[in-house]
C-alpha cells in the first residue's frame, strides 16, 4: 500500500477533496469569506471548501495532535499594508473549526489529548481514506 507521504501534496489533496465532496459540504456564508486577514480577496474556486478540507485532513495526520490555533498559523500569510512592512497573520479561526467539525462529524477525526498536547487526530476511516487516495494518485502518476 502506498504511503500518504510517497505521492506530492497537491495531487493527494486534490483527490481527497473529490472523495470529500459527499461527505463535507460548505456553509452558505463560504461565498463571501476570506481565508484571512491577509488575503484581498475571498477564494475563486468553487471547491475551495472541500480542498481546504483535504489539506486539514492531511495536516492533521501529519502533526496530530492539532488544534485550531496551530492550523491557523499554518494557512495564515503575510499582510499587505501598503508602504509599510508585511507582517505575518494567522488565517480565519472560524473555517478551520468549522472544517474540524465537519471532518469530526464525517469520522475522520477525532479529539484527543496526548500528554499536555491536546487535539485532534485522524481516526482509522480518515487514515483509510488517505491511503486510498494516496495510491490512486501513484497509479495515476
Amino acid at each position: 500500500m502506498t504511503s500518504v507521504f510517497d505521492v506530492t501534496a497537491p495531487a493527494l489533496v486534490k483527490e481527497v477533496a473529490l472523495a470529500l465532496k459527499e461527505k463535507i459540504t460548505a456553509p452558505k456564508w463560504a461565498t463571501f469569506v476570506k481565508t484571512g486577514v491577509h488575503k484581498e480577496r475571498p477564494p475563486a474556486q468553487k471547491d475551495w471548501w472541500q480542498i481546504r478540507a483535504a489539506s486539514v485532513l492531511r495536516t492533521v495526520y501529519k502533526d496530530g495532535p492539532i488544534g485550531v490555533s496551530k492550523l491557523r498559523s499554518r494557512y495564515g500569510g503575510r499582510k499587505n499594508r501598503g508602504r509599510k512592512s508585511e507582517r505575518f497573520r494567522k488565517a480565519s479561526g472560524s473555517i478551520l473549526r468549522e472544517i474540524l467539525q465537519q471532518l469530526e462529524g464525517a469520522g475522520l477525526v477525532i479529539q484527543k489529548k496526548d500528554g499536555v498536547h491536546k487535539g485532534r487526530i485522524v481516526t482509522a476511516q480518515g487514515l483509510s481514506l488517505l491511503e486510498k487516495s494516496a495510491t490512486k494518485v501513484a497509479k495515476q502518476e
